[in-house]
């Protein structure tokens, strides 16, 4: 698996990616779980987690909610040094988990009017989407949401995966800034993957898009919008939007990945970097317990009215992934047992995260890998909801 495809930010969970070996010192780190009396209902899910540090996953943080209370697992370790354990309250950089934040404002924007998901791109950011087939006047906001516009994905360019996800690249440019404009030019230099409404295929493009919408229309940054209408009035203590701040607050573990065009070779700390290579589609912060309350908040209307929420569970077929769909920010997995779960994954530079819940929002899984490289997470989602 390239580096591209491996590290970039994008929808993670549906794939097995690539195992990797650590040392077997890091390996022998021993699993961590609050053996609350509901824990044995739970044996599955850190079976699967402890197998993913096999698989060569530094470390594992998860948290679970569920009628019977909350579940907290760990295993392996936060880093590779000190080989202190992982903590289920280490916060995290959740990649694309940001999208169902970013589309869940504009989908509030709609309920009160100021907008409408038929709108054309051009009509709110005039002139932007222009360039080699590219037109923002023939591309709704529904088309950002649920990556159907055909807008060539940004992360997908040579020279931004050589600059962000390659060794030299990265170590040289990790603390550059990149503005949400910035990124939307590097995939207009590229033509459409095809016109707007006749396929889909994931583009980060569209989420930076969707940002530069949402200040068009408040006039505030996303990242206000975002805290004013879901972290504040949830409670995310944990949950952040950083802007260009690089650190990840504490608690939190180091962040691990090999950067390079294999699973294979060094690995290297990338704990810190400028999170605004991944404005709008993949930048925040957050920890387990965050993420079930928001997932579980968004499923049970808490967040949106009904009419919007049926508008982001409208879901798209995926191609080559009969049991994956995708909505408005939000995927829906129908797992092996027959149960789906709707949520999101995330990936960023040695981060793969995970947030799922049930369509009733009373069951909620959220983990982090602090790897980028090897494990499953797909098989930790199978075994919490299927006990497989």
């Amino acid at each position: 698996m390239t580096a591209s495809r491996t590290l970039r930010i994008a929808l993670v969970g549906t794939v097995a990616l690539t195992a990797a070996s650590l040392t077997a010192s890091a390996m022998a780190s021993p699993a961590v779980a609050d053996f609350s009396p509901t824990t044995r209902t739970h044996r599955a899910t850190q079976e699967a987690m402890d197998a993913a540090v096999k698989d060569g996953v530094p470390g594992v943080a998860a948290q679970v909610k569920d009628t019977h209370g909350v579940w907290k697992g760990t295993s392996g370790v936060g880093n590779l040094k000190t080989k202190q354990p992982r903590s289920a309250h280490d916060r995290y950089r959740v990649g694309s988990i940001t999208k169902t934040f970013v589309s869940t404002v504009l989908l509030q924007l709609e309920a009160e009017g100021r907008l409408s998901l038929d709108d054309k791109v051009d009509k709110w950011l005039p002139g932007v989407v222009r360039g080699n087939g590219h037109d923002g006047s023939k591309v709704t906001l529904r088309q950002l949401l649920n990556h159907t516009s055909g807008i060539f994905d940004y992360t997908s360019d040579d020279e931004f995966v050589r600059k962000a996800f390659l060794k030299d690249g990265f170590f040289k440019h990790r603390y550059d800034t990149a503005t949400l404009g910035q990124l939307v030019e590097i995939a207009m230099s590229h033509k459409p993957d095809f016109a707007p409404g006749t396929s889909w295929n994931y583009s980060n493009t569209n989420y930076s898009l969707a940002a530069m919408v949402i200040e068009s229309a408040t006039g505030n940054s996303y990242g206000e919008e975002i805290r004013h209408r879901i972290i504040k009035p949830l409670g995310l203590h944990a949950t952040s939007v950083p802007g260009t701040y690089p650190k990840v607050p504490q608690p939190s573990s180091r962040a691990y990945g090999k950067l390079a065009e294999t699973a294979t070779g060094p690995t290297y700390d990338v704990t810190e970097l400028n999170p605004t290579l991944a404005g709008g589609s993949g930048d925040m912060i957050s920890d387990s317990g965050d993420l079930n309350r928001f997932y579980s908040a968004l499923l049970r209307g808490k967040l949106l009215p009904k009419a919007q929420l049926a508008e982001m569970k409208k879901t798209v077929k995926i191609d080559g992934s009969p049991n994956l769909a995708y909505g408005l920010g939000l995927s829906a997995s129908k797992l092996s047992c027959g149960i789906t779960v709707w949520g999101h994954g995330g990936g960023i530079h040695g981060s793969l995260s995970e947030a799922v819940t049930t369509e009733d929002g009373r069951h909620s899984l959220s983990f982090n890998f602090n790897g980028d490289w090897a494990g499953d997470s797909g098989a930790v989602i199978e075994a919490e909801f299927c006990g497989k």
